[in-house]
């Protein structure tokens, strides 16, 4: 993604962008789920395995995506969230440590206190640092919860919503949520449709900038199942700052025989 200066001057230019964001309404109540994921490297090669588990606590929803790699790193991510008629993010932590991951980080947010804590490494065995603050969050900010807004988006529209990224300092800026196509997919010998989302970070004027020198953040995209039911198949993009596209699918344990 982008660089740590490039970064602090797009929060501040940011503020001045005309893109409307507002909290995505609650169309499907989310309730408990414990799902299994594969993530794969941009060849194929599988690099670690997840769980999504999700339960009701202390008054909200509380979501945890947990990857476990082959080289022993680990990516935890963790937010609580309530569904009031629209989705608010009420706090939020994110673990990231291992060889996989370049940046050391445990940073975490708390809309009540207005506080954010970030401890990372600027390398994996380089000293642990510290950055704590004020963060005053909008109210539609979407950490760990984008693929739970996908599912409740009606069809064919857009959002434009708010993620905080860890540079390490967090930063807000925007993201444009919008339908990329249809594509199908097969289950059980039946054929059915998947909408692909892409996600977009918004940099308004900073925009040309970013990409004359080819640092402009990349594309995300979601897969989410079409039907009565939205669900989520499949994700594709990096994981953290400048970190290589990663995709994650939904996968099947394997019972003894």
């Amino acid at each position: 993604m982008l660089k740590i200066w490039l970064c602090t001057i797009a929060a501040t230019l940011l503020s001045f962008c005309s893109l409307p964001a507002a909290p995505v309404a609650v169309r499907f109540v989310e309730g408990s789920v414990h799902g299994f994921l594969v993530l794969r490297s941009s060849n194929g090669d599988t690099l670690a395995y997840g769980e999504q588990l999700q339960v009701q606590r202390d008054g909200g929803i509380e979501t945890r995506l947990v990857f476990r790699f082959k080289d022993g790193s680990i990516h935890d991510e963790r937010v609580l969230f309530t569904q009031r008629k629209v989705f608010t993010l009420q706090n939020y932590r994110l673990v990231q440590r291992g060889p996989s991951f370049s940046k050391p980080i445990n940073a975490s947010l708390d809309r009540t206190t207005e506080q954010y804590r970030v401890r990372y490494r600027k390398e994996n065995n380089g000293p642990e640092k510290l950055d704590e603050g004020r963060l005053d969050l909008p109210p539609d900010v979407c950490n760990g919860m984008q693929s739970t807004l996908l599912k409740n988006l009606p069809q064919r529209a857009k959002e434009t919503v708010h993620f905080v990224a860890f540079t390490p300092t967090p930063k807000t800026i925007k993201l444009e949520l919008s339908p990329a196509g249809e594509d199908r997919f097969s289950f059980g010998g039946m054929e059915k449709k998947a909408t692909r989302y892409r996600i977009r970070p918004q940099l308004g004027v900073l925009g040309p900038i970013a990409s004359l020198f080819g640092k402009h953040p990349p594309d995300f995209y979601y897969w989410i199942a079409n039907g009565e039911v939205p669900a989520f198949l499949a994700f594709e993009g990096p994981l953290y700052p400048d970190g290589p596209t990663w995709r994650v699918e939904l996968t099947t344990p394997e019972l003894p025989k």
